[in-house]
């Protein structure tokens, strides 16, 4: 599923962005957080768990989005409205424009601003978007909506580790999702899809029923903490948006060695402060990474 060397030369990330789809809790209370599961035949995290998203496209960064597009919720708590864009601050539109159209693509929801859009017209859509990449532009533009990427807030960023052969440097949005759009898997880089708390994702993990990477599972375990919607965004308003690269290192315990990938904060990781709640690292145990304080 990873393809780790720690001797390989080390590849540049490619840009990626990801959105984490929550919504309140049918029964009990609580949130719901959509997920769907990777095509197994894929090179990168294939059968794995995750969230919508993918790798920065070309056309993400076109100018014509500027008219269709609400300004981005920046890092720094800005909103671009009064301010002119910097170069930085465009590349992360273009980054957000990423996180919204791989999730139309994997997952059939759209955040607009304008008049709400019904399910059965975004599973039209992304059906078009398969032969003409400038669809969801046409579309914004036909039925006079923007891009609402407001409704998108950071909330983190991982690095692939040095180690692996496929690396992205991949932002983390999180969003509520709007009304009425259940989503679904397009059966084609997603074979699966579902809605479930963090508690019951997690229990699906721990029984062996799913696999999570380290960057997903951490993400689900932070959410577990929020009772609402209204606690996602808050979390989102004070999280750290620092990078957060897995180093690989030797596991050495008294029934062997295996080999853990370990965060920030953690002895072994070069960058001193920890970036995110939980243990400081993810622990191989047969084919699974397993979240686990250092050895003492």
């Amino acid at each position: 599923m990873l393809d780790l060397d720690a001797k390989r030369d080390v590849v540049a990330p490619k840009d990626a962005a990801t959105l984490v789809l929550v919504r309140a809790a049918k029964e009990g209370g609580g949130i719901e957080v959509f997920c769907v599961e990777r095509n197994k035949q894929s090179r990168f995290m294939g059968g794995a768990i995750v969230f919508p998203g993918g790798k920065l496209d070309g056309s993400d960064v076109l100018a014509e989005w500027t008219p269709l597009t609400t300004p981005p919720r920046l890092p720094e708590g800005r909103h671009g409205a009064s301010t002119p864009f910097t170069a930085s601050d465009a590349h992360f539109r273009s980054l957000a424009i990423a996180a919204a159209r791989e999730t139309l693509e994997e997952a059939a929801i759209l955040h607009v601003a304008g008049e709400a859009v019904s399910q059965d017209d975004l599973f039209d859509l992304r059906k078009r978007l398969e032969t003409t990449p400038e669809a969801l532009r046409a579309f914004l533009s036909t039925r006079r909506l923007r891009l609402d990427l407001a409704a998108l807030h950071p909330f983190a960023r991982w690095i692939t580790p040095e180690a692996e052969s496929r690396r992205f440097d991949a932002r983390f949005f999180v969003a509520i999702a709007p009304e009425g759009q259940r989503g679904a898997h397009d059966e084609r880089e997603t074979m699966s899809s579902f809605w479930a708390t963090p508690a019951e994702i997690m229990r699906r993990f721990d029984a062996g029923e799913v696999q999570l990477m380290p960057p997903t599972h951490r993400t689900i375990a932070v959410l577990g903490d929020c009772g609402s919607t209204a606690d996602v965004l808050a979390l989102a308003a004070s999280s750290c948006l620092d990078p957060i690269c897995p180093r690989l290192v030797k596991h050495a315990e008294q029934a062997g060695e295996t080999l853990a990938l370990t965060l920030p904060g953690d002895p072994e990781h070069d960058v001193r402060d920890a970036r995110i709640a939980g243990p400081s690292r993810y622990v191989l145990r047969g084919e699974r990474w397993l979240a686990e304080g250092p050895p003492r």
